[in-house]
């Protein structure tokens, strides 16, 4: 093989070697998606001659401008529908067999890309000895436009398997490109049949819902969920909100109408229809993954219960303090009042005369704790966990029943064993804007993928021996789940996080200036519904480390909320009796 050279099924590409890895990007994993191809499901790349310099960032899909971008330099500035290309770092493209962590990035499915700076996979690849893939996907009405209008007959994706559905088209873009990471990856030092998926948000939720998809069982063995519970649209809610979408724009919910709307059209009608969106589901994003009986027949949740994903080990949490990144910057909740938080939490809970109690037991949890108990601060505790921890756990909670239930049908059988399930909570504080926006969402990205050592990102997730400590037990945790299966288990070769002249801390890891900061036990339970164990990556009273296992930690608050919003809870008290 020529140095740097790998030929794949479309043809030959040239990789770029930096900092001991080899970069690949722009790589195309399926077909543009334009003209007739535009709300159908992805097909296969066009072949090229010669050797493709992978060397920059494809087009990212058209998006409006980000309301708040962390930009380390070399983000690709061009908008195109022609969008569907991925970029991968290896320490080399040989035979390794290394594990491949293939990274599905979030922004509420109307925006980001694969290329943003907090997402390079440089610092993963080299130190944990692993392949890391990021991928772009369709977004927006593009990725996400539902309705029965969309559906035909006799359409093929795959290499000819049948396509059904009116929808997901954004996520059958993933599943094309983890058949692609499947056909090749060997060929970039990486084993395909060791792929774990990880994303945050939009890219969590991604995840969530392709741990039920038929069609994606296979193309990954394990699942990091940070920050995305199993949010889908109905099909009646999806169906609607197409219609009114295409009201706003002024044409038929016809796909010969829809074909004919410019992509920027389409980016502003997302816009405007989304500020003034006021239901239509638990999450309030406008488009999402739709529940159109084809490519997503069921519910997530339901069928993770019934043993879809129960061979998938599962590493799934939230950060402590996710809504405040939402709120930021709006004043009516920068000054919010009582009357107004009551008003807000009857929106979030199905029985308005709960939300008084709510309120009232996150407060008392805090005030017990020495937080503080604004009504500001309570909104923020109580929407977190609401909208993204409580689903969270019920997810945790299900995949968790299903696996022992495959234990026990499957012990002595020798088939696969049964996954596991394992839970975290981060609560490092961000400095950013005076330290409002707490244990924000996102904000446990920079430290999973390493960048938070780069100067532009540290005003928003903090700098010093602490924070690069904590950055190395999660990439170290990270790593080793996507090796073996175990978040706690430790990766062979050179510590994740070790100087590069193989001298560490104590712990295996040291700060900017060599000294060491103390990281704390990786000892990382199994999840039970019971114990609820749970690594907490960040501060925690009274303890000096910056990782360490609390069984059900901040209980009281989620045990408010969940109390409060309806059936499909099971208390820790109740736990023991399930699990008999």
């Amino acid at each position: 093989m020529v140095d740097g050279v790998v030929e794949v099924r479309s043809g030959r590409l040239q990789g770029v070697r930096r900092s001991g890895v080899w970069s690949f990007s722009g790589i195309p994993y399926a077909a543009a998606p334009t003209g007739s191809r535009r709300w159908r499901p992805p097909q296969p790349p066009e072949a090229w001659a010669g050797v493709r310099l992978c060397d920059r960032f494809g087009p990212i899909a058209p998006q409006a401008p980000p309301l708040f971008e962390l930009s380390l330099g070399g983000e690709p500035d061009e908008h195109s529908e022609d969008c569907l290309t991925l970029n991968l770092w290896t320490p080399a493209p040989d035979t390794g067999r290394r594990p491949v962590m293939v990274w599905i990035h979030g922004g509420s499915f109307l925006s980001g890309s694969s290329a943003v700076g907090l997402y390079r996979g440089g610092m993963l690849a080299r130190e944990g000895d692993v392949v890391v893939v990021t991928i772009n996907y369709r977004l927006g009405l593009l990725g996400f436009l539902a309705h029965p209008a969309l559906e035909e007959a006799g359409q093929t994706w795959l290499d000819g398997q049948p396509w059904t559905g009116f929808g997901n088209w954004g996520l059958a873009d993933q599943i094309a490109a983890l058949h692609w990471v499947k056909e090749h990856i060997a060929s970039f030092g990486g084993d395909p049949d060791n792929v774990t998926v990880f994303g945050e948000s939009a890219g969590g939720m991604s995840i969530s819902d392709l741990l039920s998809v038929p069609t994606a069982r296979g193309l990954f063995r394990r699942a990091i969920v940070q920050s995305g519970p199993p949010y889908t649209l109905s099909a009646e809610l999806a169906t609607a909100r197409a219609e009114e979408l295409a009201s706003h724009l002024g044409v038929d919910v016809s796909r010969r109408a829809l074909e004919r709307v410019p992509a920027d059209a389409l980016v502003a009608a997302a816009a405007d229809v989304g500020s003034r969106l006021t239901s239509g589901g638990q999450s309030g994003l406008l488009v999402m993954p739709a529940i159109d009986g084809g490519l997503l027949p069921s519910l997530p949740e339901a069928a993770v219960a019934s043993g879809s994903a129960s061979d998938v080990d599962l590493v799934i949490g939230t950060t402590r303090d996710e809504t405040s990144f939402f709120t930021l910057g709006n004043p009516r909740f920068a000054a919010l009042q009582e009357s107004e938080l009551q008003r807000w939490v009857t929106v979030l809970v199905p029985d308005p005369a709960g939300a008084g109690e709510v309120i009232a037991r996150v407060r008392d949890a805090r005030l017990s704790r020495g937080e503080d108990a604004t009504p500001r601060h309570l909104w923020t505790a109580i929407s977190s966990e609401y909208l993204f921890r409580w689903p969270s756990i019920r997810f945790a909670n299900a995949h968790a029943a299903a696996a022992r239930t495959r234990a026990r049908s499957t012990a002595g059988t020798g088939l696969r064993p049964a996954a596991g399930t394992y839970s975290y909570l981060f609560t490092w504080e961000s400095p950013a804007f005076g330290g409002v926006l707490g244990s924000c969402h996102a904000l446990e990205i920079p430290f999973v993928f390493g960048t938070v050592h780069h100067p532009g990102v540290q005003p928003f997730a903090g700098n010093g021996d602490e924070a690069f400590a904590l950055s190395t037990a999660m990439r170290r945790a990270w790593v080793a789940f996507a090796r073996s299966g175990s978040p706690g288990s430790p990766s062979p070769g050179r510590p994740v996080g070790a100087r590069r002249d193989g001298s560490a801390g104590s712990d295996g890891s040291a700060g900017q200036d060599g000294s060491a900061t103390r990281v704390g036990s990786a000892d990382w339970s199994v999840w039970n519904v019971d114990e609820r164990p749970t690594m907490v990556f960040g501060p925690w009273p009274g303890d000096a480390c910056v990782q360490r296992q609390v069984d059900a930690p901040r209980d009281a608050e989620l045990e408010a909320v969940a109390a409060a919003s309806g059936p499909g809870w099971t208390s820790r008290a109740a736990g023991a009796s399930d699990r008999a």
